[in-house]
């Protein structure tokens, strides 16, 4: 008198002490023998223990054997208040007896354990839940007989489930496993939603849930798509009925309640039984083989009407002549389907295993006031390398001989409405998909994949052109040469007016230095050294060191330093080591050689008598300018000091001394001359 709630099933199992969780009463004794296959062996975990220990497991406590009978031999005896058991209690062989002796006692709960075969090594209990586990997606073994009357779940299918719920009890409400075989569950984390709904499945009832941080949901095969019945990819003439309800209402109207009403969602009447009998069936022809996993019901959905059914079984046939009735994998009666509570209420039930079949049958066993009922299949296509009965010649069946033959066949015949449907030859088997045969799934599928494609091309599109217009106006930008902005054409133009100019009152003499004499300057001196070989760069003069370039003169710049561009103004700023800068490309359409500038060298103080004060350089082709005149050194302007004096002339076209057509500027005129230069 000490049991509590029991399910033992072949390979796992369920047991608690009376009134779990609530305080067990005094001198009561419980024993469960448990067997498994031969060959394998048991083990055994506690979800809670919670047992009188004031009297040192004297009375009260909870004992584990090997074996069955006489012979069996302790494994281990245990009581405690919240005791932990650590690991699981494992057998020596197949069977194993748990017994339970409740003496005088104020307080406990008593236990709840689960048992199974020792190759599901991830064994969880029906008190387990999600918050329980901290990874994000999981596998557990769900014994069976997890569906408790003191648990609660929360949620349902396909949202997900409120993680306090149930972890094996949410898997027999959505289907993926059975309460009286237990199995396993892949377990997927997700963030929480607001708002739990309700629902009735598989005998299980879902309570309204508030937010949550998280939620699960369970990895299935997919084969739960509806087989056609609310679109109507199954023609009316396929649903027949063993009886149709035909009335007519105060206004003389026939209302006929015909088995094509039985469509679920679908507005209107039902389908309703002319008689209300356990002989009453409605039968859906699929047109080939299916795998059909589940089936949902309502009732009338009219609330003038209160008509539902409240529990039914299902047959399923090949040729619609020969009727199996549906029955759990180990089971021997027929399995009674709990249906509705009320007219409104969509309740689901789940075949575990599934129905592979063409014909299906629902033969109502109770019901409110009329049989009526509207409803929708669950399933997908079938797959001949899953079927289980692909070595069977398709028109008999073997497991039409068994004792379900004769059931059916006394079923079938004590309905008085005879049978309307023909008897059809073996359909091909397809390849088992996912998708339900549902025409409306296609054009779902081309309504989301048309707006996805066309946002794609466009962006694409898009991308495309800004990289061409960019490239484009980058050209634009940067020009041919694809320079620096501060090294452009433009700046050396700029620069040209603080370079000394030529003077109007002397001719142009070209002054050319040998190598032998350029060797012999120092580097603040000299600011390049001239090369032999061929330029494609004009030299600029920089700080007025040296004398001018002639027109048409190029030299290509000496590698080494690069060029400093601190100090423009060559009269106010110290004489710097490094001097290297280099002019612009010459452009294609302009001159071949650089624009030459002109520098005055009549007032310095060491000019020797006879030489014209004006000097150029040129050269020409890949020679490098010989040197003419007397020049034995560059000659170096002096400081600044002396510079603070100098007064500039006119530019070009305006009015002013010494003014001619050939400068552009002319080089300032000292008031009062040093009287020597700096030689370092």
């Amino acid at each position: 008198d000490g049991c509590g709630h029991t399910v033992l099933g072949p390979e796992s199992g369920t047991l608690a002490s009376i009134n779990y969780p609530q305080t067990s009463p005094n001198s009561t004794v419980c024993e469960w023998e448990i067997r498994v296959k031969p060959g394998q062996r048991v083990q055994l975990k506690f979800g809670d223990f919670d047992i009188d220990d004031s009297d040192s497991c004297h009375s009260s406590y909870l004992r584990v054997h090997n074996g069955i009978g006489p012979t069996r031999t302790e494994i281990g005896k245990y009581c405690g208040f919240g005791f932990q058991m650590d690991g699981l209690i494992t057998s020596k062989s197949n069977e194993v007896t748990v017994q339970f002796m409740s003496g005088t006692h104020t307080s406990g709960r008593g236990f709840l354990a689960t048992y199974s075969t020792t190759d599901k090594s991830d064994l969880i209990t029906c008190l387990d839940n999600a918050s329980h586990f901290s990874e994000p997606e999981f596998n557990k073994y769900c014994p069976a007989g997890c569906v408790i009357p003191f648990a609660d779940i929360s949620g349902t299918i396909p949202h997900g489930y409120r993680d306090s719920s149930s972890l094996c009890m949410a898997g027999v409400h959505a289907g993926v496993v059975s309460n009286t075989l237990g199995g396993q569950i892949n377990v997927v984390i997700s963030k929480g939603i607001p708002y739990y709904e309700g629902s009735l499945a598989n005998n299980v009832t879902s309570k309204v849930g508030p937010l949550s941080t998280s939620l699960f949901t369970f990895k299935t095969s997919g084969c739960y798509g509806t087989l056609g019945m609310e679109s109507g990819v199954i023609p009316d003439s396929q649903i027949t009925a063993s009886s149709i309800l035909e009335w007519s209402d105060q206004t003389g109207q026939v209302n006929i309640w015909k088995p094509e009403n039985a469509r679920l969602k679908r507005v209107g009447p039902p389908w309703a039984a002319f008689v209300s009998d356990e002989y009453q069936w409605l039968q859906i022809d699929l047109n080939k083989e299916k795998r059909i996993t589940g089936i949902v019901t309502t009732g009338s959905t009219l609330a003038e009407y209160y008509y539902y059914v409240s529990a039914y079984r299902i047959l399923y046939s090949d040729d619609a002549q020969k009727w199996t009735a549906y029955r759990e994998a180990g089971m021997d009666k027929d399995k009674i389907f709990q249906g509705n509570t009320e007219l409104y209420q969509e309740v689901r039930n789940n075949f575990i295993p599934p129905i592979i079949a063409r014909f299906f049958r629902i033969n109502p066993l109770k019901w409110h006031q009329k049989i009526a009922m509207k409803v929708e299949l669950l399933g997908c296509q079938f797959s001949i390398g899953r079927a289980p009965k692909i070595t069977v010649p398709p028109p008999p069946r073997n497991k039409n001989d068994d004792k379900n033959v004769d059931f059916s066949d006394d079923f079938i015949h004590s309905v008085k409405t005879s049978l309307q449907t023909d008897k059809t030859t073996f359909t091909p088997e397809i390849k088992n998909t996912t998708v339900t045969p549902s025409v409306t799934k296609d054009v779902a599928l081309a309504a989301v994949l048309v707006p996805v494609l066309v946002m794609v091309f466009t962006t694409l599109i898009l991308i495309l052109v800004c990289a061409w217009h960019w490239r484009n106006r980058k050209k634009k930008t940067e020009g041919t040469y694809d320079l620096p902005y501060w090294d452009r054409a433009g700046w050396w133009k700029g620069m040209k007016q603080f370079f000394p100019t030529k003077s109007a009152e002397h001719e142009e003499t070209p002054v050319r230095y040998s190598n032998s004499e350029i060797s012999h300057l120092r580097p603040r001196e000299v600011p390049t050294m001239l090369q032999t070989e061929s330029a494609e760069y004009a030299e600029p003069l920089v700080g007025g060191i040296v004398g001018t370039l002639h027109q048409r003169s190029t030299f290509k710049p000496e590698e080494g330093k690069e060029a400093s561009y601190a100090d423009l103004d060559p009269y106010n700023s110290p004489i710097q080591e490094v001097y290297h800068a280099y002019a612009e490309p010459l452009p294609i359409t302009g001159p071949e050689y650089a624009t030459p500038i002109i520098m005055d060298m009549s007032s310095h103080p060491s000019t020797p008598l006879g030489i014209p004060s004006i000097s150029t350089f040129k050269a020409a082709g890949n020679q490098a300018p010989p040197l003419v005149g007397t020049y034995n050194k560059l000659l170096s302007r002096t400081d600044s000091t002396s510079s603070a004096q100098a007064l500039y002339d006119t530019p070009k076209g305006q009015p002013g001394p010494g003014a001619t057509d050939e400068l552009v500027y002319q080089v300032p005129q000292s008031v009062a001359h040093s009287t020597g230069s700096k030689d370092e």
